[in-house]
């Protein structure tokens, strides 16, 4: 049985709403990295309060491929915006910044995912799906998640962070950017 600072702990991290972010190709903002600085501004601009940020991560393209790597972030974000119209936000804001959906885990200028909303569970409603479902066997999300909050638990599975990071396969690689 849980504590009631555990408990409390578990339940103030599963109430987050989490947004990944990722780019691995220059925009009209500058390199991927002041691409996701430029869409965490945009968000902000449209009414998200943005709670938390992680560092920013270098990640190898998951399939393993010859694209650039990727710069991948995750923050918490407070909303009035239900799962479906935030997820409409994300997609609208990934097309003013360029983003063009051609085949899929093709080169992009920016990727914005729904990682997870709370401790709600949608499966396959209009294209949306939470938690997102790869996102328990993706370094580049899982690292980032952790620094943001590394108490929180998977909606479905009840599975903490370490866990899901030590099943990581060997060929994600993933390092914090530098600062500066």
């Amino acid at each position: 049985m849980r504590g009631a600072a555990e408990l409390q702990a578990t339940t103030r991290h599963n109430s987050l709403i989490l947004i990944g972010l990722g780019a691995n190709l220059p925009s009209r903002f500058g390199d991927p990295r002041q691409t996701l600085q430029a869409a965490l501004k945009r968000l902000q601009d449209l009414g998200l309060e943005v709670t938390a940020r992680s560092r920013y991560w270098l990640t190898a393209p998951v399939p393993v491929s010859d694209q650039p790597w990727f710069h991948n972030a995750v923050c918490a974000v407070k909303t009035g915006l239900p799962p479906d119209e935030l997820l409409a936000l994300l997609h609208k804001v990934e097309a003013e910044f360029g983003r063009v959906r051609t085949v899929v885990n093709a080169p992009r200028v920016l990727d914005l995912d729904l990682l997870a909303y709370g401790d709600e569970v949608v499966e396959a409603e209009r294209g949306l799906v939470i938690p997102h479902p790869r996102l328990a066997e993706r370094a580049f999300v899982l690292f980032p998640i952790r620094d943001v909050a590394p108490d929180w638990l998977h909606p479905v599975t009840g599975e903490g962070l370490e866990a899901m990071i030590a099943r990581i396969p060997a060929d994600q690689h993933a390092r914090p950017e530098e600062q500066g």
